[in-house]
């Protein structure tokens, strides 16, 4: 396939520098004075802080994928209509840098592109060739990483309806499918649909939807005492 074309139809448009192999600048300008520099700093807050970034990286490590954030984090100019992704052939997280501004909007593109990269881990995921791969794995990401709590639907001014969570995933789910695949909007939707029960229901490495940090903080303490309750059984 022409290479332009797999970029089109893989989403790697919408990525640029990952087109340019590894010839990044690297000057002290750019690491002090610019949205690189920004960027680092808050996914660095992003892993020591939130909880849902430090279940992640646990269960990770635990699954014998330990992520390190210089080999595994990128942050990169990108397209403007996207805030990060998962490159599955280098196993790296993208970070948007010129569209990520504020921690908040950080900690959640952290969340759930690790959550991808735990998927990636822990199962066998055909990323470019089996769509319900795909999809189950953004409905996760949406259910799991915070896109659809209470808090940023409201400020999204999307509230008030039967089984909001539910319709947020699945919406979310079918965008990012969207974005990154050359397919129509009726076979997306028709893919979503059938998995969309088994992977809304599956939360690991939570064992719950998180709907806020305070939540995602129990998940956190219960992951780390998991080996203690079973000690005791």
């Amino acid at each position: 396939m022409d290479q332009s074309k797999q970029e089109e139809e893989y989403g790697y448009n919408l990525f640029p520098e990952r087109n340019r192999g590894n010839n990044k600048e690297s000057s002290i300008t750019q690491s002090l004075f610019t949205f690189n520099h920004k960027c680092q700093v808050m996914l660095q807050f992003a892993m020591e802080t939130s909880p849902y970034a430090k279940l992640l990286l646990s269960a990770m490590q635990s699954s014998g994928c330990k992520v390190l954030k210089e080999r595994h984090f990128s942050c990169e100019d990108c397209d403007g209509t996207v805030s990060g992704g998962f490159d599955a052939e280098s196993s790296q997280i993208v970070l948007c840098q010129n569209n990520i501004h504020q921690q908040s909007h950080m900690n959640r593109v952290v969340t759930h592109e690790l959550i991808h990269a735990f998927d990636h881990c822990r199962a066998h995921v055909d990323w470019f060739n089996n769509f319900r791969h795909l999809a189950c794995s953004e409905i996760r990401a949406a259910n799991l990483s915070g896109d659809c709590s209470f808090s940023n639907e409201v400020s999204r001014f999307n509230f008030g309806l039967k089984e909001h969570h539910q319709e947020c995933v699945r919406g979310r789910a079918l965008r990012s499918i969207l974005a990154v695949r050359k397919i129509s909007r009726e076979e997306a939707e028709k893919i979503v649909d059938e998995v969309f029960h088994t992977c809304f229901n599956d939360h690991e490495p939570f064992g719950r939807i998180p709907h806020g940090k305070k939540d995602a903080g129990f998940a956190y303490r219960d992951y780390n005492n998991r080996d203690r309750y079973y000690a005791n059984l």
